[in-house]
């Protein structure tokens, strides 16, 4: 296999598509683009892992057992790496990476990394009080529903976290704030050339919501927004969790002269 996996992967609206679309613009990095499917997800493209209607919910999945896939679990067979590796194989174009972002990617990282040994991971997030007030415009859960899911969400993929040899933490607060140092970590995560700025204008959809909490944060979500900075009020605070980790060492510190930005 000549080419390497990049997995994107957040809760629903939390920034994936732009992180996505950021990525696909560095040289070597081809994406989905243009299938007909929600935002170009290849979890919809392809049939070695079941996904129905239910299986990738907003605000459900991370509650589902099911949807967390790690090494060992049923799927960790070469018949499904090649399933996957057929049925992606005509979305994608012909480059040395291959970056594919769907949302329950956040919860299939350790298996993945089994299946694609020299994959590499990129985990979106955002503040769960914007996730919330973004997602209840076409939810029938509750912002605090919400606000707990996001919890359950994170807390096993940073669990997840600590057992994959290359994953980048991407916070859509940051990746708004300086959308060029976000390619640039990319590029550098992927070790492609350093690719300058952005191609698009960038816009903060956290302005569009009033942070401020309209109920106690639930207990499950506590944990994981301290780990990455997340406070109340929307606020955004310094990262207590290691924003990248590289076995090369070189490309670890590369990444992390350009992000998160100063």
């Amino acid at each position: 296999m000549r080419h390497r996996y990049l997995f994107i992967g957040g809760v629903h609206r939390s920034g994936t598509s732009l992180a996505a679309r950021i990525a696909g613009s560095i040289a070597g990095i081809g994406t989905i683009t243009d299938a007909p499917v929600p935002e170009n997800e290849g979890v919809y493209l392809q049939g070695a892992i079941p996904h129905d209607a239910l299986s990738g919910a907003p605000g459900r999945f991370a509650h589902d057992p099911a949807q967390h896939l790690v090494e060992g679990c049923r799927f960790d067979r070469r018949e499904v790496r090649e399933r996957l590796e057929a049925d992606w194989a005509p979305w994608f174009p012909d480059t040395p990476w291959r970056a594919e972002k769907s949302p329950v990617n956040l919860l299939r990282s350790r298996l993945y990394q089994q299946l694609f040994p020299l994959s590499q991971f990129v985990i979106v997030t955002r503040h769960p009080v914007a996730v919330a007030r973004a997602t209840g415009k076409w939810s029938d859960l509750t912002e605090a529903e919400l606000v707990a899911h996001w919890g359950r969400a994170h807390a096993l993929a940073l669990d997840d976290a600590a057992r994959l040899h290359a994953r980048l933490i991407l916070r859509y607060e940051d990746l708004v704030a300086d959308p060029g140092a976000a390619r640039r970590a990319l590029a550098a995560f992927c070790a492609r050339p350093d690719a300058g700025q952005a191609p698009e204008p960038v816009r903060d959809g956290n302005l569009d919501y009033d942070l401020r909490e309209r109920m106690p944060l639930p207990e499950a979500a506590k944990a994981p927004m301290a780990a990455l900075g997340y406070g109340p009020g929307g606020a955004v605070l310094p990262l207590r969790t290691r924003t990248v980790a590289h076995p090369l060492r070189e490309i670890g510190e590369a990444v992390a002269r350009v992000w998160p930005p100063r």
